[in-house]
Formats: C-alpha cells, sequence, structure tokens
C-alpha cells in the first residue's frame, strides 16, 4: 500500500480545506507514492518521535502538531528543528501533519475529548461558516436516483450523519435546440416542454469541480441546466469544539476528579463556576479559550479545554465552571481514534500493516 493511500483517508474525514488559513498541514516532508513499512502515530514531532520511527521501521510518521510551522529559512541541520528535519530525510520517512483540520472535524479532537470524559449527544460547539453551497439541475424523472447517487459520490448531498440529502420537485422545463443540437429529447428545431424533476443537493465548496463533473457525465441531457448558489448556512458536518450532556449530574468537584483520572492529567486548574453541579458540558481540544463565552451562551455549566490563562478564570469564573486539562492531555486521545480509522481502512482493504502510537515520555514535563 502507498503511503498516498493513507493520506486520502485521514483527507475524506479531515479536509485540508477546513483547516485555520494560516495553519500549515499535510505532507511536510517525503513522498506520498513510497510504499509502507509500517506507520507511526503521534501529537508531536521531536528527535525523540523520529528515533522511534527508526527504530520501528516506520517510514510514514502521521502527527497532530505539524512540524514545519513557521517558514524555514534555512536548512542548517546545527540548528534543533533541522536536525529533526535532517533525520527525517536521511530514513527517508514521509511526515504528514493533521493539525485544525482534525480539529474542526466530526469524530476529531474535540469529539473524541468530549466522548472520553463520558459526554452524551456530542454535537459541535460552533459550525463554521458559509463554506458550502447548493447545487439546482434539472433532469427527466427516470434519471433521478442515478443522477442522485453520481453527484453523492462526488460529495454532495451529505448532512451531518445523513447522506444523498436532496429536495426534488415536479415541474415542466421547455428547450428549442437550434439546427447544430443534438437533443436527448425531442427533435431539433422544434420547442419541446418535458417533465422534470427540479434536483437540489449541497455540498463542500472544495468539491465543486468533482460535482460539476459527474453531473456532466451523469445528466442525460447535451447541455444540463444547472444553478449554483453560495450559502450562507452554518456548516453541520465542520465547526470547533463540542458539546453534549453528561448521563447524570455531577458534583462539579467530582466530575473534575473523573475528568483528570480519565485523561490522565498530572494536574488540573479549575473553577467552581456559578453552581455546584455539571451536566451540560462543552470542550475543546488544544487552547480553546476563544470558545468560553459560546460554551456559556449556550448554558454549558462547565467548559475543558487548555492554557487557560488568568484572566479568563478571573473573568469567567462565576458564570462557567472552567477546568484545564492541560495541552498534551486535552489532545493525545486522538492517537487511539486515529489508530482505529487506519486499522479499519487497513481491514477493508484487506492489507495488514503495523501501526504504532507514540505517547510522550512522562517525564518530559515536570510537575511540583
Amino acid at each position: 500500500m502507498e503511503i498516498r493511500e493513507i493520506i486520502h483517508l485521514l483527507e475524506n474525514w479531515a479536509p485540508k480545506q477546513i483547516a485555520w488559513e494560516k495553519d500549515n498541514i499535510g505532507l511536510q516532508v517525503g513522498r506520498v507514492n513510497n510504499e509502507i513499512r509500517s506507520i507511526l502515530i503521534s501529537l508531536d514531532v521531536t528527535d525523540e518521535v523520529i528515533e522511534e520511527a527508526i527504530k520501528k521501521k516506520s517510514n510514514l510518521v502521521i502527527s497532530h502538531h505539524p512540524l514545519l510551522f513557521h517558514p524555514v529559512r534555512n536548512l542548517n541541520f546545527e540548528q534543533k528543528r533541522n536536525k529533526v528535519i535532517e533525520k527525517i530525510i536521511h530514513n527517508n520517512i514521509t511526515l504528514y501533519s493533521a493539525h485544525t483540520n482534525l480539529d474542526y472535524t466530526r469524530d476529531g479532537v474535540s469529539f473524541t475529548l468530549a466522548k472520553k470524559i463520558g459526554i452524551k449527544e456530542i454535537n459541535f460547539l460552533e459550525n463554521i461558516p458559509e463554506t458550502q453551497y447548493k447545487l439546482v439541475t434539472f433532469v427527466p424523472s427516470k434519471f433521478i436516483n442515478q443522477l442522485v447517487e453520481a453527484l453523492s459520490r462526488a460529495g454532495a448531498g451529505q448532512i451531518g450523519d445523513y447522506s444523498k440529502c436532496s429536495f426534488q420537485t415536479e415541474g415542466t422545463g421547455t428547450f428549442l435546440g437550434s439546427e447544430t443540437s443534438d437533443p436527448f429529447i425531442g427533435k431539433k428545431g422544434k420547442l419541446e416542454r418535458v417533465d422534470e424533476i427540479r434536483l437540489e443537493m449541497i455540498f463542500e465548496k472544495w468539491n465543486l469541480s468533482k460535482v460539476l463533473k459527474s453531473l456532466r457525465e451523469v445528466h442525460p441531457y447535451e447541455e444540463p441546466a444547472y444553478d449554483i448558489y453560495p450559502l450562507k448556512n452554518e456548516n453541520v458536518n465542520y465547526g470547533m469544539g463540542a458539546i453534549g450532556t453528561l448521563q447524570e449530574k455531577k458534583k462539579t468537584a467530582d466530575f473534575v476528579k473523573t475528568v483528570k483520572k480519565m485523561l490522565k492529567s498530572p494536574t488540573v486548574k479549575w473553577t467552581r463556576g456559578k453552581q455546584n453541579f455539571v451536566f451540560k458540558v462543552a470542550v475543546c481540544g488544544g487552547s480553546g479559550s476563544d470558545l468560553i463565552r459560546s460554551a456559556i451562551d449556550q448554558n454549558c455549566d462547565a467548559f475543558i479545554t487548555a492554557d487557560i490563562n488568568y484572566h479568563s478564570f478571573l473573568d469567567f469564573a462565576d458564570e462557567i465552571a472552567l477546568v484545564d486539562v492541560g495541552h498534551y492531555y486535552s489532545e493525545v486521545v486522538i492517537l487511539n481514534t486515529i489508530y482505529k480509522k487506519i486499522l479499519n481502512f487497513l481491514k477493508s482493504q484487506k492489507k495488514s500493516l503495523l501501526v504504532f502510537k507514540y505517547y510522550q515520555k512522562k517525564d518530559k514535563i515536570r510537575v511540583l
């Protein structure tokens, strides 16, 4: 199996197009057409991670945090980061990173964090807006199912957990073919009236070329009529953070202890909030302080994230229970999700490869 097949799997799950515009995701170093020997999944890219990859004979390393975030101005191999790059190149390793795109996708970092601590009925805390188009086209009724299937394969009609979503209304289409036309129905030079279905399906902006290609290939007409509308909708497929409820109410202090235990975090900073219990909870893996107000506005009792600063604790202490579990511990849960997704894909392809997870050594960060 080539590396590109695993990358395709990851990008179907967490499209690069939903990432923060200033992020640097995707292929970092290496080739995508090499045959995979084994795979190593890690949160970060350090010298220790690459040494582990060499030890495990892993020529594909998948990280959450990108190694190359800021522009590389030189490749002086005496510098720490560049030494890691040198080692990657020397050992013919391909490095791929899925960062904010993995944060913003369904079952990504925040969804995995929410599931880990027992949150149910999970949705995005904030959905990403204005990333979709709507296709409207017109087709004879006996071709409608074939067209819906083809457009769905091209990425249209996906709304949350539902696929092949469309709206269809009956109507009458008219056309008059010129002498050089070759109409599928009727005769050229004659005004035709045809019973048609108006078909509407939404899709992600980045799938525009695929959707139009599929439309032209499958639609029976020589010149299919269609409209593309930009949407202002919030995208239910992608967003930031996650929100849901616990199985039952818990005392805030007990809830924090449970979170600390489930995430194996050595230290947790927290505030009690406006009441002494927790039921509705929001989370965001990594640095999610920008979403505190959103959690409050949606009547959450607690918000779990990392890197909450002193002033945020002060400003919101009386409105919501803030729980800072540490950056690493809020995100490292995603490794197992990636691991399972790759294993399931390999099983579906009847391929057998070793996949490893790298966890940070406990003595890397000391807690007094």
